[in-house]
């Protein structure tokens, strides 16, 4: 019998694997920074100090990511980018990479047709995305995933 992975724990397994690395960069960037005196910044991950959720704080300000996801004896990769709509095409989304406050990069991604697109929560096409909205496209080794949100249907969240 094959063992076959439903596209939903894919992506939860993928953003499981991106909040463990979000975490251990973290933990190496905090644990590398120091005050004046040569010792570990205050809130370092590394000292224990983080808060309860430190890792969904984190994972919420990836705007890119590119893994290699191990499966039986292959490995895929896997790429995560993140950020606001800024226009798009029949089978491209152009997205600005950042978090709300700040800009990374602008990316062009190809979206092949056979992609699962959500908008707000619905089934949708490309089409239906609109500059402005808050994107996220995970690139999987056989299939895209996009996810689209209005800023305001975040924020009521």
């Amino acid at each position: 019998m094959k063992n076959r992975m439903t596209p939903r724990l894919r992506l939860v397994s993928v953003g499981l694997a991106c909040a463990v690395l979000g975490v251990g960069g973290g933990a190496v960037l905090n644990a590398t920074a120091r005050d004046g005196g040569g010792h570990a910044a205050r809130g370092d991950l590394a000292g224990g100090q983080h808060g309860k959720h430190g890792a969904g704080r984190l994972l919420r300000h990836v705007v890119h990511g590119d893994l290699v996801v191990g499966h039986g004896k292959t490995f895929g990769n896997v790429t995560i980018d993140r950020g606001k709509v800024v226009s798009m095409t029949s089978s491209s989304v152009t997205i600005a990479e950042g978090t709300r406050k700040a800009s990374y990069k602008t990316v062009t991604l190809p979206i092949p047709a056979n992609a699962r697109i959500r908008d707000n929560h619905k089934k949708a096409t490309l089409a239906d995305l609109k500059a402005g909205q808050r994107i996220m496209v995970v690139k999987l080794p056989k299939r895209t995933l996009v996810r689209a949100h209005d800023a305001r249907m975040h924020a009521a969240r």
